[in-house]
């Protein structure tokens, strides 16, 4: 057989192996390639020194920015809370971009009978920013420049560069304090807005739902009403490492601490939350979106309204409570195994398929 036709027949083999696999959820099988994982918080079960076991199923802040119609016409401007966090792997673009997140969150304060569910969120915004490194102390590590931003839209299932996400409830034991269901999202970024990045190099991910508020209703956008999409991004589990985290970065991927004699896992800095502006119609980054008003963000066993255990013991007289850690959020980054992207299937089959004419053609 001849070796390029042999070659041709054999990337087009893999070829079909990516439309086979590039309608499915989650990250796309036999392409996608986990390079940063910090674990949610879904039910963790923590056993102090004296045997006494309890359960812990996190919590979320709100991520959400909301959009006021003028005149009936869709928003062009998005204000309200964003949380990000920051990241560091040990990859780089443009060989190994980022092309598909996963994430966890919930619907916040959607739990009473007498008000209508929260719509589903519809499309989310998640950015990719420079790091802005600490100071001296009380100073704190923040988000900077923006590099790149993608809008994705929810849709029923994947299909690879899409820029669509998925949404599905995260199966878990009952007990959690907040009766908020955890969900579980996937998104595929747009081709040309997968993230190209350097190894070793700390950058920030940001992840805000996007809400298109109903029309003629107005609501201050840090404290929406009830029956108001509030979206909020949920918490790592951090007595998994992380171990895929880049060792470049100080202190990077590291204990912290114990909590009841449990190692507490964080990645470098604080996530954090603050003010979002987002101009959807802006296609340049920096002056898409500004953020103002940032502030560190810590792991909570009791909430401001005597809510818990949450996402861990409290302090104890001669023990340390959870309450005392950097929060990380929970996420996935994933890249490419180096498989041909669609685009180029296209192109890869149509020439395998004229070959094989041609070679039946002339036998």
């Amino acid at each position: 057989m001849n070796k390029h036709f042999y070659h041709s027949l054999t990337l087009a083999a893999a070829c079909a192996a990516v439309f086979a696999s590039s309608a499915q959820a989650d990250p796309l099988p036999g392409r996608d390639l986990l390079k940063f994982g910090q674990e949610p918080m879904i039910a963790t079960t923590i056993t102090n020194t004296t045997g006494q076991s309890h359960t812990y199923f996190g919590h979320d802040e709100q991520s959400t920015a909301y959009g006021f119609s003028v005149n009936g016409a869709p928003p062009v401007d998005y204000s309200g809370k964003f949380m990000a966090d920051d990241f560091s792997d040990n990859f780089s673009g443009p060989a190994n971009p980022v092309v598909h997140v996963k994430w966890w969150g919930s619907y916040m304060d959607n739990n009473d009978a007498a008000v209508p569910p929260q719509a589903q969120v519809q499309k989310f915004l998640i950015a990719f920013e420079a790091d802005v490194p600490a100071g001296p102390a009380p100073s704190f590590s923040t988000p900077g420049a923006p590099l790149q931003y993608d809008v994705v839209t929810l849709a029923p299932s994947l299909t690879a560069g899409s820029g669509n996400f998925t949404e599905k409830l995260v199966p878990r034991p009952t007990g959690d304090p907040l009766n908020e269901p955890l969900y579980e999202y996937n998104a595929e970024l747009h081709f040309n807005r997968a993230f190209q990045e350097q190894a070793g190099v700390v950058y920030w991910l940001k992840i805000a739902a996007l809400v298109d508020a109903p029309p003629g209703v107005t609501f201050p956008v840090a404290s929406p009403p009830p029956g108001i999409t509030k979206w909020g991004w949920h918490n790592r589990d951090y007595t998994i490492q992380d171990t895929l985290a880049s060792a470049v970065p100080t202190p990077g991927e590291s204990v912290v601490g114990t909590v009841d004699g449990t190692n507490v896992w964080h990645f470098q800095d604080d996530s954090v939350q603050g003010d979002l502006r987002f101009l959807p119609a802006i296609s340049n980054p920096v002056q898409a979106i500004t953020q103002t008003n940032m502030v560190p963000q810590n792991y909570v066993s009791i909430n401001s309204v005597g809510i818990g255990p949450l996402d861990g013991p409290s302090a104890t007289p001669g023990a340390v409570g959870i309450d005392s850690f950097s929060k990380d959020l929970a996420f996935r980054l994933y890249t490419t195994q180096n498989v041909p992207e669609p685009a180029s299937c296209l192109l890869i089959l149509s020439g395998a398929l004229g070959l094989t004419f041609i070679r039946r053609r002339s036998s």
